[in-house]
Parts: structure tokens; sequence; C-alpha cells
């Protein structure tokens, strides 16, 4: 229905909502704009009733965030019709008409048609219904329907089961984002910390009878008006916000996704620094309101339950200062920490020793918010304060619930101020999906739940070291401090450690725990780069790497802080190969540490250890030798016994054949696969093997490359499928060892792979591509290091480029970090012999990872 009737409200809707947006571009307020809008659409809504005649004693009512007089540039118009009673077919037919109608104007409406009794069987029903009636505001028609809805729907209102039934929405609401308000991409709306967390309040506030908004809280005594107009400020920020992404994406996006995020902070007057991007220093903005409103959100959530569900039982004392009531933390005089402040430290060693507690008490919680203000220079440098901060990190348990609180509510970034500069600083590395507040914490959780017995099963290694280091506090301190310089330019770890030398002296402790921390936090990169950059199976690598550690204590500390960073960054970082990687450079840096200048691989004794293992597959004595006498010595000292053992009976009697050999199994470490290729060697091998699994789509973590007395190729690969897919293994080992296999056969083309697309994180956070070739200071060939941002087929096509260059690969270390690859490889050739030939050779890997 495009009737010229309506033309004139089409275009009044049109040119009313783009004279508002052009005056919000010119000043940016939230709230007049979404108040005008609504009364916009108010005036062309009941302007439409009136034209098509409506019947008088329908009501047609706003609903929702339309209800509350709030309508963004994308949200739909939520409307509900009330009825006071079934309509006829003849009203029905119009109905249809004001429908269509609505659409075709440009109104994109929610709508519902009930009549009161229907309406309030589907509230008592349906939570989500219930809330949006909860805000319904009259617009046109009959009033005496609205006005009995309006009285029933009152009188039906059950405070403490609304109350239960929000609280359980947003508790699934947060899960779906994870818990967490630090996603890379946030939503505004829905996300915690966002708009819809104050949307709770307010509704909660309501069914407890507070009215008037954030004032209106603050009358009830549950707010200061300092704190109320904070938090309204707030409100104010995100929805402005959201007004200009909607305008942005021309259509609702509540999503503040990379592609907007520059634009944003343009729009809001950010401009980049010397160390941060616009929309970074956007992004920070965000996470820190939405931190301000997870705040509110707890204390207020707290503070209305207490005043629907009255708790009655007596408190149980703690000390002289602490009490539990309900199962929550609570202060027994409520100007304990303006009295007392070093109770602000107190209660969070009070909180870590009763795993029981569920929380603190809304008042508690309120003094505890105010109270960070009292946390100043000379707070923390009063040493007693200092001795209390120690003693909490020395607690047995609760250490790290103690310490998101202490986060969560202010107090943490008071008190270790270099903390409280990296909050909600996000890190656009490709591989960190947390900010760096977040990361640091969840890094010394992960320290932390080493100590756990119950959980020794996921790192026995690392459990078992832990159990042993004499000082824990040290790793924590080491977990706080190793990205706490984060943003500030120059070295991160070099900037962090002398922090922490710093902060650790100021603590009391001792020169040698000092310079422990503060060596962590400058070397805490180091081990990671070692195992997944270099040869470990090489002894001079291992030689170097246990120089730089000096002694045992230093080699566990850094082990256990390496796993728990690595397993920090990102749930798809961490896997079995690299907990095996650093598994394996722990044990023979330990090896070496013990044994000294003269301890070396014992290449004999895992021969001798192989041909037991060959022994038990019924295989004679000498099963190897036909193998083995092709072999120098860099192999024995590069593969260990098993792998030794497998590949000698995968090749037995088979040591000359003209055909490749592919055979694959489960990977030894627990994840993966193992591949073994052995085929009369080629210049176009590398290249071939990396386009097969590029192609179906499996990344390769390490390469051995090896080449006979006899000219063969014996490469050994570990896969993994990273994008976990579930594959049915025992198939898809066969299809491995005759798909590659066929892939290899020289009279067949090189099959053609291809390039995969930067995605959108990358596109609008590119990472600077690094790329370095170098002579081996081993003397073994050269070092080619390649870093950038992942796609697919980019190892494939550096193959390429080291084949027609007539470049071979002898090892390579394939490190992929999210959406960032580390790529090593070691490589020889003929182009590396002159200053031209590796200057062609670095020219044309550039230019293939663009």
């Amino acid at each position: 229905m495009n009737s010229p009737a309506f033309a004139d409200l089409r275009e009044r809707l049109k040119s009313g909502r783009a004279a508002l947006a052009a005056a919000f571009l010119e000043r940016p307020a939230a709230t007049p704009y979404l108040s005008r809008h609504a009364a916009l659409v108010d005036s062309v809504l009941c302007e439409l009733s009136t034209r098509l005649n409506l019947p008088a004693t329908f009501c047609l009512a706003a609903v929702g965030g339309y209800g509350r007089g709030e309508l963004f540039p994308g949200s739909d118009v939520d409307l509900l019709l009330l009825l006071p009673h079934e309509p006829s077919a003849e009203q029905q037919a119009t109905l249809e008409n004001w429908v269509q109608a609505c659409w075709d104007i440009g109104l994109e409406i929610g709508h519902s048609v009930r009549t009161v009794e229907a309406c309030l069987l589907e509230a008592e029903q349906d939570i989500t219904v219930e809330t949006n009636l909860f805000e319904a505001r009259f617009l046109w028609g009959g009033r005496p329907p609205f006005e009995e809805f309006g009285r029933r729907f009152q009188a039906r209102l059950k405070p403490q089961r609304f109350f239960e039934g929000k609280l359980a929405e947003q508790q699934a609401r947060h899960a779906r984002f994870d818990d967490s308000a630090y996603k890379l991409e946030p939503n505004l709306k829905d996300s915690p910390g966002g708009l819809r967390d104050l949307h709770t309040i307010h509704w909660l506030a309501q069914a407890c009878g507070i009215s008037g908004g954030w004032n209106g809280i603050a009358r009830a005594g549950l707010l200061t008006p300092a704190e109320a107009r904070r938090i309204a400020r707030e409100e104010r920020a995100l929805s402005t916000l959201r007004i200009h992404l909607h305008l942005l994406a021309r259509r609702r996006d509540d999503r503040l996704a990379f592609d907007y995020q520059t634009e944003l902070a343009e729009r809001l007057g950010l401009a980049d620094t010397a160390h941060k991007r616009a929309g970074e220093r956007l992004m920070q903005g965000y996470y820190r309101a939405a931190k301000l409103i997870q705040r509110a959100n707890d204390i207020l959530i707290q503070s209305l339950r207490v005043r629907l569900f009255p708790v009655t039982a007596p408190p149980e004392p703690i000390d002289a200062d602490f009490q539990v009531r309900a199962s929550l933390l609570e202060a027994r005089q409520p100007d304990l920490f303006e009295r007392k402040p070093d109770a602000l430290l107190r209660v969070f060693i009070v909180y870590a020793q009763h795993p029981a507690l569920a929380g603190f008490e809304p008042a508690t919680l309120r003094a505890l918010w105010r109270g960070c203000s009292r946390i100043d220079a000379a707070f923390r440098t009063d040493p007693a304060h200092r001795i209390l901060f120690m003693t909490l990190l020395r607690q047995p348990v609760g250490i790290t619930r103690a310490m998101r609180a202490m986060h969560r509510y202010g107090l943490l970034g008071r008190y270790i101020p270099a903390f409280g500069r990296v909050v909600g600083q996000m890190q656009h590395d490709l591989f960190h999906v947390y900010t760096v507040d977040e990361h640091i914490l969840t890094v010394l959780r992960n320290v932390r739940r080493l100590t756990v017995p119950e959980l020794a099963h996921e790192l026995p290694l690392a459990s078992r070291l832990i159990a042993g280091f004499d000082k824990p506090e040290l790793l924590y301190l080491a977990a706080l401090f190793h990205d706490i310089a984060k943003g500030r330019g120059g070295d991160h770890s070099e900037l962090g450690a002398a922090d922490a030398r710093r902060f650790c002296r100021q603590h009391g402790l001792d020169k040698p725990d000092s310079e422990l921390v503060a060596w962590l936090v400058e070397m805490h990169l180091v081990m990671s780069r070692t195992a997944q950059k270099e040869d470990i199976s090489d002894p001079e690598v291992i030689a170097a790497f246990a120089a730089r550690v000096g002694n045992p204590r230093h080699l566990t500390a850094l082990y256990l802080l390496t796993v728990a960073d690595i397993r920090g960054t990102s749930p798809k970082v961490w896997n079995a190969w690299k907990g095996k990687l650093l598994e394996d450079l722990y044990h023979a840096t330990q090896a070496r540490l013990a044994g000294g200048q003269e301890a070396v691989t014992d290449i004999s004794a895992k021969q001798a250890e192989a041909r037991i293992n060959l022994a038990l597959y019924g295989l004679p004595n000498d099963a190897a030798d036909a193998l083995w006498q092709h072999l120098d010595t860099r192999y024995f000292v590069r593969y260990d016994a098993r792998d030794m053992a497998w590949q000698a009976r995968m090749l037995w009697r088979r040591s000359n054949s003209t055909d490749a050999v592919v055979r694959a199994r489960l990977s030894p470490v627990g994840e993966g696969i193992q591949v073994l290729v052995y085929t009369p060697d080629r210049p176009d091998l590398f290249a071939r093997i990396c386009g097969f699994f590029a192609r179906i789509q499996y990344t390769i973590l390490e390469a051995k490359i090896h080449t006979t007395r006899h000219g063969y190729a014996l490469d050994s690969f570990q896969v993994m499928d990273l994008a976990n897919r579930g594959i049915h293994y025992r198939d898809f080992l066969s299809f491995v060892e005759h798909e590659l296999a066929r892939d290899l056969d020289p009279a067949r083309p090189m099959q053609p792979t291809p390039r995969g697309r930067l995605s959108r994180h990358q596109r609008h956070h590119p990472y600077p591509t690094t790329v370095q070739l170098e002579a081996d200071a081993l003397g073994h060939g050269h070092m080619l290091s390649i870093t950038c941002a992942d796609r697919g087929g980019l190892l494939f096509a550096v193959a390429e480029v080291l084949m027609r260059h007539g470049v071979g690969v002898y090892a390579a270390k394939i490190d992929t970090l999210g959406e960032r690859v580390e790529d090593t490889f070691m490589i020889r050739g003929e182009a590396l012999q002159t200053p031209s030939g590796i200057a062609a050779l670095d020219a044309e890997i550039r230019e293939v990872l663009k």
C-alpha cells in the first residue's frame, strides 16, 4: 500500500530523522536525540492511526525502549494495540492495513495485538513480555483499556518473581558473551557492562517501588548524588556511542565491530597518539565505562535484593571488624573503612580466607567503592599496608578471586597505579583476546591453578614443579607485572622489570627474591621464543639458553610463568604441541645445568632404546641398520628413541624405495597427527607438502627436514586441525597417506593452492610484517624468520619462493598465535652465497606476504 495519502507522513518521518541526525552530528547529545526521535514517531503514528480510522476504543501504546521515550536510530518501534475484545473481521482488516501502512512510511515496527486479559496472561508466562509491558506508554485511542491494563498489571506484579527472572535473564545474557565485557568487538547493548545492565537496574528498582531514574535511586539511599551523576554520565556516553554506531552503519548494529571503531573514534574527536591508535583509545574508554557499569550493577542489584528478600538471620562474626550475613562478607561498622583505612586491604584477606563467601554485603560494597579514593600515595607508602598486600599474596587459597574483586571494585588499580593505567587497554597483536588487565589476572589465575591438586592432571610437570617451589608469591608478583608496562613505548619487558624490582623492594622482599621477580618479568618471552623458534634438539641452542637462565630455580620459575602466560593469551593459542616443546626445553636445560659444560646427548643409548622398541614389534635387531647407515649424527641428535623406532619400523625394507612413502599416526603429544615422508629428494618437495596441508586446512606446527647420505628426504611433520572439525582420525590417517603420496608423484603437476583472505580484525588492525634473513650463528646455513598476519596458503607461498630460488629447508618451526604466525626456517642454497641472491630472496618473500 504505497498510497499517496501517506506520502506526506513518509516524507515527514524521513526529513525529521535526517534533521535529527544532522543536529546530533553537529552537537552530539544522546538525551535530546532519543526523546525527539520518539516524539517524531509518536506524532506520525497518531496521525496515521487517525487517518486509517482505527476504532476509537482501541488503544495504541509504546512499549520497550520506545515506551521509555528512548528511540535509537536503528531500533525497532515496539508497539502494543490493546483491544477491549477480540477484533471483528472488519476490524482485523483495518488492523492489517494499519500494519502495512506503518512499514510503507518507513516505520520498522514490532507489534502485538492483544486484549487486556491476553496481555496479562502473556506477561505472566514470559519475563521478556512482562518487561516490555512494564514500560508501556499511552499514544493514541481509548484510554480505558490502557488504564485498566495499568491497574491490573501493577496489581498482579510479583516483585520477587520478577527480580529472580530478570537476574536469571541477565546471567544467561552475560553467559552468551562468556561473562566478559572485554571482547574485541563488544555489544554496546547486551554485553556485560552494556546498556542492558543499566536498564536491568532501572526495572528492578521500579519493581521495588523506586522511580525517578538515577536520582530516585540516590534518594532511596542506594547511591550518593555524585555516584548517580557519574553513572548517568556513563549511560549518556554509551547512548551517544550507540547513536553514532547506528548512524554510521545505517541500520541497527550494536556490535562495536572493527569496521567502525576507527571512524567512531574520529567522530568522537579522538586522534592517534604516539603509542595508541584512535580506535584503541575509543575502546579503552568503552572498557573502563563497562567496568564501572558492572560495578554499579553488582552493588545495586545486591542492594535491591536485600529490599525484596530481607535477611532475618543474625550475622556470624569473623573478627572485630567483619562478619558474615547470608553468606556475604559485611563490615561490622558502616564507617569501618574511614576509621581504619587498612581494612580496605584486610577485607580482601578475609575474603580469600573464607572460600564459602558468595560476595560482599551491599553496604560494604558501596563503602569499598567509595573508599577507593583513600588509596593514595600516602596509603601506598605505609609499611603496614605493604605488609598486608604481601600477606594477601601469601594466602594458601582465594588469591585469584580476591585479586579479581580488588580489580572489579577499583582498588587494585589504585594500589598499583601502573596496573590502573592498563585497565581496558586492548592488545591488537592478533593473538591476545583480552585487555592487558584481564590478561594479567588470567595469567595470575593460571599460576594459581597449578597449585590445585585436583587440577594436576592438566599439566602434571608444572603442578609438580610449583608444589616444590618455595615462594610461590614471587610467581604471582611476576604474573602481575609481566605486561604492566604495555602501551608506554619501548620494551615493556624492561620497563615492567624496573617497576617490579621497585615494588618488590618497597614491599620488603630481599634482594635475591626481588631480582628473581624482575628477571622473570624481563625474560618472560624468552622461553616461549626459544622453544617455538629455535631447534631445541641442538645442544648449542640448549647451552645458550641455559647460560641465560643460570640456575634451576630460575628455570623452574620461568617455565611456570611461561606456561601460565601462553595459556592466558587466548583459548586458541595453547595446545599440546606447545606444551611438549616447553617441557622438552625445560628437561634439556635442566640436564645441561646439572651436567655442566660436558653434558652431551648419548646417541648410542638412544639407538639401543630404539632397537628395544623395534623388538617389541617382532623386528630383528638389525632392522634399523639399512636406514641408519644413511643418516648422520644430526639426525640422531634431533629425534628421540621413540620417533627413531617408529620411522625405522615404517621404512623397514623400504630405504631404497623409489616411490614416496607417506605414513601418518596420531601424534604422541596428544593432539594432531605426525606425518613421515620418505622419498628421493627434489627441490619442489617441501612446497608440495605445504600445499597439500594448506588445501585440507591443516596447520603445520613443526617440520624436521633431513637429507640422507644417499639423496633421500626423510621429513617429519607435526600437523594439527586448529579449527577442531572433529575429523575421524582413523579414516583421516589413511586419507593423508594416500593423497599426499599421490601429490608427491613427480609426474603429477603441482596442485594450485588458493590464498586465503585476511580477517576483518587483520584488515582493520594490521600487524606489521617482519622478515629477517641472516646467517645461522652455528654455521649450519641461514635462518629465515617471518612474523605476519596468518591466512590460508601462507606457508605454501613462502615454500614456493624458496623453491624458485633453489633454497632448501632443513628445519622449520611454525608457530600460530591466534591470527598471527611466527615462522622460522633453517635454509641452505646457492642463492644464499651472495648478497644479491639474499636480497632477491628477501624481496620476493616480502612481496608474497603482502
